[in-house]
């Protein structure tokens, strides 16, 4: 795991239910980002610490009708888990619902995990690379789009690539059909 200093702080608010996923890309970002703490929303009996949500020079990682202000942020809070967790974290913690957002769009012609639910949805991993990349943070965006790739090579060579050979126990004796899917 690489580790990658950036100059904006990243905050990750991780919904419960991902906490144990293996393919939640959002854990790869936090572990590979220097300082960056993960809070958790929903899970039974844990209160939320919104205090580090709303500090000054605050921004959320999120899709906007609104352009984002011209200042740069100083923390990015990133909603971490599906699509429909992400929407809901932002709608119910009024803290976020309050700040400036950030929206990124996904680069053309990259390789992804999987297919994403929502035109332009992005992995966590990926929209954090791309913010950071449009905040001006090249070499962290850099670092993480690099680990994103590896991700993605490492799901490809598991599923089973164009002639790779069955896994061991596979019932059918066949790889996967299932690659990385561009888009």
């Amino acid at each position: 795991m690489p580790r990658v200093r950036s100059k904006i702080e990243i905050v990750f608010l991780r919904h419960a239910s991902e906490r144990d996923r293996l393919t939640n890309t959002g854990h790869w970002a936090a572990l590979a980002l220097e300082g960056s703490p993960v809070l958790e929303h929903g899970a039974p009996g844990e209160p939320l610490d919104a205090a580090r949500l709303a500090a000054p020079g605050a921004w959320v990682l999120f899709p906007s009708p609104h352009p984002p202000p011209p200042e740069t942020p100083t923390r990015l809070v990133v909603p971490d888990g599906t699509w429909a967790q992400a929407r809901r974290i932002v709608q119910r913690v009024p803290a976020l619902r309050a700040l400036p957002r950030l929206p990124v769009a996904a680069p053309p012609g990259t390789l992804r995990l999987r297919r994403p639910l929502v035109a332009g949805g992005l992995s966590t991993l990926e929209a954090v690379a791309a913010a950071l990349r449009a905040l001006g943070d090249l070499d962290a965006a850099g670092a993480l789009e690099a680990l994103h790739a590896e991700g993605v090579a490492l799901a490809t060579r598991l599923r089973g690539a164009p002639g790779a050979h069955a896994p061991e126990g596979s019932r059918t004796g066949r790889a996967p059909a299932l690659r990385a899917i561009r888009l």
